[in-house]
């Protein structure tokens, strides 16, 4: 879906929407009396009033700016969503938001950006594409808005859009091998490159991980790399993005219950939508900083030939692996591109990924569990740009104790440790394979919803793709 978002001079579509922090005071707005009287009363229990004058229609929201900027600004955007929704069962696709100096335009941008993911549909598949219409083009009255902020919104709703499209794809349409192709038509849209590892060039690099987790299946693995190398960087060391590319899980042969388990398994490639959505991101924008990503991506069934409980790995730093569970295959195929990460002599390696129903038990679908090496400064900046963009982080511990419950009388490590604390012995097999400042990202609870969160689609979110953009839009030369 093609969103415009244009600057024009007084407004002149048919819907005009307005933002308020007062429910009492319509300054500004064009409004007769009865209109303002009906406005006020409708206000005191809405949040948005609307006013059908048959030749325009004036939709005044309502923010309470006395929270917090993170929660201002994500009022803001759910305003803009149900918005969206007022004009979809209207039938109307344009929208001027008329921006007045007392609301702010950075609240304006927020309420665009919610309208514009709030009307995302994924129906290439239904013969009868419904009546629901999204919106195409939102105009903003003159205002200090630039059009590199214009540029920078219509590429982050693109990324989020690309990463649902790949994420709500079933994999008998997406498999490892279209994903990869799937790479390379982003690239050359938005100008990065793409090499794609086949089984071949994977198993001569041994990434035993992945190689184990695709016995089961009848297509091969690939590994994509994708790489933004700007002229002029600001970071001398790249900046890596690893994210988990399981195409479907089945768990393998410690196989999945069917319901509400692997029903929509097809979602386990979230992270690597979303690394690769970031990268879109940066080449469109021109981002002055090089990035890196890397998608091991296959799929994982209980075939015949499939990697057994009790298997040792060889994975491809040389450690030994004693697999225990299968269904914990994701680990695996992240250790290989960790430890193939250290080529790049990265300044930080941030890896995503579906990794445990552990974080989705522990913190649900509203934040994101991370854990890792890097400095807290890192942390702390990575953190922030959750809280502009409303993708929250919760950090978790990774303190040495949780290593115990992986180590293996076998092998160097199991793939799987104790029950509790379940996504942080993954976060620490992880650490096994890194020697860089490393964050691990376990996006499992918010990547995928059974229904929708106001902007944030059922099915496939793209948790973690405007949280990444925010965090490197913000990079000053390492100087975090």
């Amino acid at each position: 879906m093609d969103i415009k978002f244009t600057k024009t001079g007084p407004a002149g579509s048919f819907a005009k929407s307005y933002l308020i922090f007062d429910k009492t005071s319509l300054e500004g707005i064009p409004l007769n009396e009865p209109e303002s009287e009906y406005v006020k009363k409708h206000l005191k229990d809405n949040n948005i009033a609307v006013v059908n004058r048959y030749f325009e229609l004036i939709l005044i929201a309502y923010v309470d700016c006395s929270k917090s900027k993170s929660s201002y600004l994500e009022q803001c955007r759910k305003r803009g969503c149900e918005i969206q929704d007022i004009l979809s069962k209207e039938k109307i696709d344009y929208l001027t938001f008329v921006v007045s100096l007392t609301a702010g335009e950075e609240g304006y941008l927020a309420m665009a950006e919610g309208c514009a993911l709030g009307s995302y549909q994924f129906n290439k598949y239904q013969s009868d594409k419904g009546s629901q219409q999204g919106i195409l083009s939102i105009d903003f009255t003159l205002s200090g808005i630039t059009d590199n902020e214009l540029i920078e919104l219509s590429a982050n709703v693109e990324a989020v859009f690309l990463a649902r499209d790949m994420i709500n794809e079933p994999v008998s349409h997406l498999n490892a091998v279209k994903l990869a192709q799937n790479f390379e038509l982003m690239g050359k849209e938005a100008g990065f490159s793409v090499e794609i590892f086949d089984k071949r060039k994977i198993e001569e690099l041994k990434m035993g991980g992945l190689l184990a987790v695709n016995q089961g299946s009848i297509d091969p693995p690939t590994f994509s790399v994708l790489e933004w190398k700007p002229a002029e960087s600001q970071n001398s060391r790249p900046i890596v993005l690893v994210g988990k590319g399981v195409v479907y899980d089945t768990g393998g042969l410690s196989l999945k219950p069917t319901k509400d388990a692997m029903d929509f398994m097809k979602s386990d490639m979230a992270g690597g939508a979303t690394v690769a959505a970031v990268m879109y991101y940066a080449a469109k924008c021109q981002l002055p900083i090089h990035l890196v990503a890397l998608v091991p991506s296959t799929d994982n069934r209980p075939d015949g030939n499939a990697y057994a409980p009790g298997d040792v790995i060889i994975m491809h730093s040389g450690k030994t692996v004693e697999v225990l569970n299968t269904d914990a295959e994701g680990r695996l195929l992240l250790a290989d591109a960790l430890s193939f990460a250290k080529i790049y002599d990265p300044c930080l390696v941030i890896d995503v990924a579906t990794l445990t129903g552990s974080a989705a038990m522990a913190i649900g679908q509203y934040g994101i569990v991370g854990m890792g090496t890097a400095s807290e400064n890192i942390f702390s900046h990575l953190k922030t740009a959750g809280e502009n963009v409303y993708e929250r982080i919760v950090q978790f511990p990774l303190w040495d104790e949780y290593g115990e419950s992986i180590k293996s009388d076998i092998a160097d490590m199991k793939n799987i440790g104790a029950r509790e604390a379940g996504a942080i012995s993954a976060g620490k097999f992880l650490e096994k394979f890194v020697s860089y400042p490393w964050i691990h990202l376990d996006i499992a609870g918010p990547s995928f919803l059974n229904s929708r969160d106001h902007y944030r689609s059922k099915g496939g979110t793209a948790s973690g793709v405007r949280l990444l953009i925010d965090f490197i839009k913000n990079y000053e030369n390492g100087n975090w």
